[in-house]
């Protein structure tokens, strides 16, 4: 049987062995600070089965999106990327973005710049959806790289938001603005939330599985 390869990450927050497996098909194993390499280990044994099901379906989630090389979607749009020699900031002219030509230069730069847009992307859905539901905007906007959540709405009304929404078809971003906001009266994900949701996006079960099926397919 063929070894399943994977990375260890360490973390003092972690209390407990977790696996993931990435959109881009590595497994990684989270051990606690004190825990010895071999639960890394016993971990993937244990979960093979779960591991492999979900390279399979990763796969099969990629062949059905079937990204084009060399470019890279933005909300409804497919940009073609443009190496240049000598570029640090990516730079948006048309369908096409303006990239850094070195591999590793490129890949931080896509991801500031796309952290930039989804800011000028998500401020004013989420203001425009607050209008509609008639509540207040929330207090705090921020952009994260999340790594298991799209958005959150703290206690506080503040929301974040994953900048790979941006990787997705504008209505799945739409309906993850309407989930948060609908957030903002009410807290739990109750049958009333799921009524307020709908209410506002009759189509979020249909986004929600897109999310499902597709997110892991969400990066650079």
């Amino acid at each position: 049987m063929t070894a399943i390869p994977y990375a260890i990450r360490r973390s003092d927050r972690a209390r407990r062995v977790r696996v993931s497996v990435e959109g881009d098909g590595a497994v990684e194993v989270v051990l606690p600070r004190g825990a010895p390499e071999r639960a890394a280990r016993e971990a993937v044994s244990e979960l093979r089965p779960w591991i492999e099901r979900r390279l399979r379906a990763l796969r099969r989630a990629h062949a059905e999106v079937d990204r084009r090389p060399g470019t890279v979607p933005y909300l409804d749009e497919t940009l073609q990327l443009i190496a240049q020699e000598g570029r640090t900031r990516v730079t948006r002219k048309g369908d096409q973005l303006l990239v850094p030509s070195a591999a590793t230069a490129q890949g931080a730069a896509l991801e500031r710049w796309y952290r930039r847009q989804a800011l000028k992307e998500i401020a004013p859905r989420l203001e425009q959806a607050c209008r509609a539901a008639a509540l207040p905007a929330p207090g705090r906007l921020s952009i994260r790289s999340q790594r298991t959540r799209w958005a959150s709405c703290s206690p506080d009304g503040g929301m974040s938001f994953n900048w790979r929404l941006l990787l997705a078809p504008a209505a799945v971003l739409d309906y993850v603005i309407w989930h948060e906001v609908c957030h903002l009266e009410i807290a739990d994900h109750s049958a009333r939330f799921w009524a307020r949701v709908a209410h506002h996006c009759p189509d979020h079960r249909e986004h929600s599985r897109w999310l499902r099926r597709y997110g892991a397919t969400l990066a650079l």
